[in-house]
């Protein structure tokens, strides 16, 4: 393809090329290995290639993406949405030409392979003790000699009997008359504590139950937990992409967009309601409940993506001094944020700690609580915008560091998120042959049955975990230098090291049909920036509390819970620790959530503790840079990780350009 080419970008892969005029979207994403489906081979029957546009100035991808970089909406496709209905904004990659540079989103249900969200509840101990409670109440009849209104009684009787002061919306009113006859004068309400308001009102003795959601809302996955609000017991969990990647796959880029197109912001608030809509009808269907009977929603993000889903502007999120709109808890109907609920459902959001260290953090730090920790501990809540905490019941500490979507696996060459088929864990021998396992599959590539258990997904690329595994595995086994440069097949001594332009890359695995899964040493940079990123905020917090090491390192997050330490360790995310001290807390963001959905009191507890917290604002620290840079070897340029050399020896070679053959020796 020529350099004129029209470029066409697809999110949330991040694969892109350059294609002919009038190319369809279909082959375009089939010639660079887009997971889009098709099952009638682009006649326009079955409807799975749908794909949504995005149309703005693309500042990271360096493009504007405008309408007409598509051709027209066509007869085929008018047909089928006369038919069946296509959603707003969508077209048929089949049919949609490329015309000029234009950004492409494939929904998750376009995908072949549906993503795997791993951000499952954990198991933990609640006490249960909800903001909504149901309070059977006996309601004194009316008198014609004593004149009052049914709900001014139903009011008394809440307070002598509950010693509770009730309000209540229109809806309920209008329902109250009938429950109060029915019920023979006796009903029962669904209070909510926090706001006083009566939510409903059932005839009679009415003993639930009632259902509620902790939402993380992530810049790549939004993940919810349905839990029943009497027993706390998690009924459903569901997640799905957040659709806004398409306008940019980290925060700043999500910001930016705002910046260049006017509207941005009220484009990206509605699509990330729409998922969460999507979402709760998921999770109920799973449950087999209607959504009318979810009454509280508990959410957690970052900043920006809780700006951006309660409609506030994210742009002063954006620039110095980062101020943000609200940073206090918000206690509102959730039918405000466009939530499809019960009519009478509310919404909290746990307080933001800072600018760029958001409720999402806040969350972590109700579930793992820092601040009542005997030893120093450090918090990594991995994702595509990293937050930590480090301290102990003396001081805390918060920052966040931007790694970017590259642990999600994107920006990787044969990166995809994690999906049945893709490559999650990986060994690599010291023949320097690889062994793997893929997601959704127990057995390692070299066990009997393997090829049988994958016959259905195929191996379709690399996940987060993955590509973190291969790298470390690729250092230890001398394939990586320390600086990150892969060595050629020369240097190396293995035929799966093959020319890649000016470097070189890694084979892992060669279909008989289709591309290679490799490492390039692209993908190692990204690697590299993302985890040199991590490490410096955590190398920052210690600056700032005199300390040169931690007792222990929890990993949170979908993608800490599934990276091993050993490999964390080499590659240098964290700083050195023994390995046996760094663990796993799943999604603690959700934990928190359910916590918080779960037990009215930790609401006030979280909005004291965040209060106590110490913010430091990567952006404006000079030493942030400078560990950044010593951070960008693998697993670093001058920190001696004396605890991971102890037990796991890194070979001492250099692939640079003017290096003769591979040494082996090991430190």
């Amino acid at each position: 393809m020529s350099d004129q080419d029209p470029l066409v970008i697809f999110t949330p892969s991040g694969k892109r090329g350059r294609f002919a005029i009038g190319t369809a979207i279909l082959d375009a994403a089939r010639q660079l290995g887009v997971d889009l489906d098709s099952v009638c081979g682009g006649r326009g029957i079955c409807s799975k290639c749908q794909i949504t546009p995005s149309f703005g100035e693309f500042s990271k991808f360096g493009i504007d993406s405008k309408p007409d970089a598509l051709s027209e909406w066509n007869s085929v496709e008018a047909r089928y949405d006369d038919i069946r209905g296509l959603p707003k904004g969508r077209r048929l990659g089949c049919q949609a030409k490329v015309l000029g540079d234009v950004v492409i989103d494939v929904p998750a249900e376009s995908q072949v392979h549906k993503q795997v969200i791993r951000k499952r509840a954990e198991a933990r101990e609640i006490t249960i003790d909800p903001a909504i409670r149901l309070l059977l109440v006996e309601v004194e009849q009316p008198d014609m000699h004593k004149p009052s209104g049914d709900f001014e009684r139903l009011q008394a009787a809440l307070e002598a009997q509950w010693q509770v002061k009730a309000e209540a919306s229109l809806p309920v009113l209008a329902r109250l008359q009938p429950a109060l006859r029915k019920g023979k004068w006796q009903v029962t309400c669904a209070y909510h504590v926090p706001s006083g308001q009566i939510l409903e009102i059932w005839p009679g003795y009415f003993e639930g139950p009632l259902y509620g959601l902790a939402i993380d809302l992530g810049s790549t996955t939004i993940a919810g937990h349905l839990c029943d609000l009497a027993t706390g017991e998690v009924l459903a969990s569901s997640g799905l992409m957040n659709p806004q990647i398409r306008f940019g796959e980290d925060l700043m880029s999500r910001v930016s967009y705002v910046m260049m197109n006017p509207g941005g912001d009220v484009e990206m608030t509605t699509v990330v309601r729409e998922a969460l809509n999507t979402l709760i009808g998921e999770i109920t269907k799973q449950a087999d409940l209607a959504p009318e009977n979810l009454f509280d929603m508990v959410l957690v993000a970052n900043p920006i993506m809780h700006h951006l889903f309660l409609g506030l502007d994210p742009v002063e999120l954006g620039q110095a001094p980062f101020a943000l709109a609200l940073s206090g808890s918000l206690d509102i109907p959730a039918a405000d944020a466009g939530l499809k609920m019960h009519p009478s459902a509310r919404l909290y959001t746990l307080p933001c700690i800072a600018g760029h260290v958001g409720a999402d953090a806040a969350a972590v730090a109700l579930s793992e609580a820092p601040n009542l920790s005997e030893d120093l501990v450090l918090i990594v809540d991995v994702g595509t915008n990293a937050e930590l905490l480090l301290g102990n019941k003396d001081r805390v500490l918060a920052c966040s560091s931007p790694t970017g979507p590259a642990f999600e696996g994107a920006q990787i060459s044969s990166g995809q998120r994690a999906a049945p088929g893709a490559i999650e864990h990986i060994r690599i021998g010291a023949d320097f042959e690889p062994v793997f396992k893929l997601v959704g599959n127990d057995l390692w590539s070299n066990e009997a049955g393997f090829e049988d258990a994958v016959l259905k997904t195929g191996i379709t690329g690399i996940c987060g975990s993955g590509i973190i595994e291969a790298i470390a595995e690729m250092r230890m086994a001398g394939i990586v230098d320390a600086s990150g440069l892969i060595g050629s097949e020369a240097q190396v001594g293995t035929p799966r090291c093959i020319s890649d332009g000016r470097t070189h890359a890694y084979v892992i695995y060669e279909p008989a049909d289709g591309p290679k899964i490799t490492v390039t040493n692209g993908d190692i940079r990204a690697i590299q920036l993302a985890k040199a990123a991590l490490y410096a905020g955590a190398r920052l917090l210690m600056d700032k509390l005199s300390v040169d090491s931690v007792d222990r390192v929890v990993l949170a997050g979908a993608f800490g819970a599934h990276i091993s330490a050993k490999h964390a360790m080499v590659l240098g995310m964290i700083p050195d620790c023994p390995v046996k001290k760094v663990t796993s807390a799943g999604n603690a963001a959700g934990t928190g959530a359910r916590i918080a959905l779960l037990n009215l009191a930790s609401r006030a507890e979280i909005e004291a503790t965040v209060g106590e917290i110490e913010k430091i604002e990567t952006a404006i620290e000079p030493a942030f840079q400078e560990h950044f840079v010593a951070a960008t070897n693998i697993p670093h340029a001058t920190a001696p990780f004396t605890g991971l050399r102890a037990h796991t020896p890194l070979p001492d070679v250099s692939y640079n350009a003017a290096s003769g053959p591979r040494k082996r020796r090991r430190r």
